[in-house]
């Protein structure tokens, strides 16, 4: 079985709240891998957008960043 090759890393801005010791913490990473960039790509996009769900005006804070291994 081959590694996902192309990858997004989730992390939490300075100052965010959650950055508490008692929540999510300074170090906090998280990442999601894909098979090819096309599929990082639209996942990229669609992570960049307000949720569905969410408040009229409340956005995301988490910083992503494109990786690869």
């Amino acid at each position: 079985m081959s590694k996902k090759r192309f990858g997004l890393r989730f992390n939490l801005p300075e100052g965010d709240p959650m950055r508490q010791p008692h929540l999510l913490g300074e170090d906090w990473e998280a990442y999601r891998w894909y098979d090819t960039e096309g599929e990082r790509e639209q996942a990229y996009e669609a992570y960049r957008h307000e949720h569905e769900y969410s408040r009229r005006g409340d956005v995301p804070s988490l910083v992503i960043t494109k990786v690869e291994r």
